[in-house]
Order: C-alpha cells, then sequence, then structure tokens
C-alpha cells in the first residue's frame, strides 16, 4: 500500500479555505486519482494547516493516476483554496 500525503505548512499571510478544500478540491482529486482511500485532516496544533492523506494500492496505481488528464485541473484549482505551496509525501505501508 502506497500513502500520498499532501500537507499545506501554516505561515504568516497564508490563507486556506477549509470548506472549498473538502467540498470542492478533494473530491476532484478523487475523481481524478481513484484512490483506495482518502483521510482530509485540518489542522489544530503543529506545523501544517491541513493535509489530505491518498492510498493507494501500488506505486503504479499512485503513478498512473499522476498520468490522468485531469491532473492539470487539480493543479490549476488549487489557488482557489490557498496561497500555500504543497509539500508531498510518499511512504510505503509496512506495518
Amino acid at each position: 500500500m502506497i500513502k500520498l500525503t499532501v500537507s499545506y505548512p501554516s505561515g504568516e499571510g497564508t490563507i486556506f479555505d477549509h470548506d472549498y478544500y473538502a467540498g470542492s478540491h478533494v473530491p476532484l482529486c478523487n475523481e481524478t486519482f481513484a484512490p483506495v482511500k482518502t483521510e482530509i485532516e485540518k489542522g489544530v496544533d503543529g506545523p501544517n494547516v491541513a493535509a489530505v492523506t491518498f492510498y493507494f494500492e501500488s506505486m503504479d496505481a499512485m503513478q498512473g493516476a499522476f498520468g490522468n488528464p485531469k491532473m492539470g485541473d487539480v493543479m490549476a484549482d488549487v489557488a482557489n483554496y490557498t496561497n500555500i505551496a504543497p509539500v508531498m509525501q510518499v511512504s510505503e505501508i509496512v506495518g
């Protein structure tokens, strides 16, 4: 199982629309990526204002998701909810 986490670090002058993110952007990602499971986080305490985790059966499945023609729509939509540059972490679930 492969886990892709996209986090949004908090900082001075940053904006983030949680409602748009959960109601529009993440559903667009799910439609584009077809992950096995998705988790949305709203930061309460810590370095990130928000994060999302997508789970994929394999690295090939994740890479295939990134090759979807709608990926450009996903990337263009980021400006609709934040001015934060997202940080991505790809991990293999081992336990």
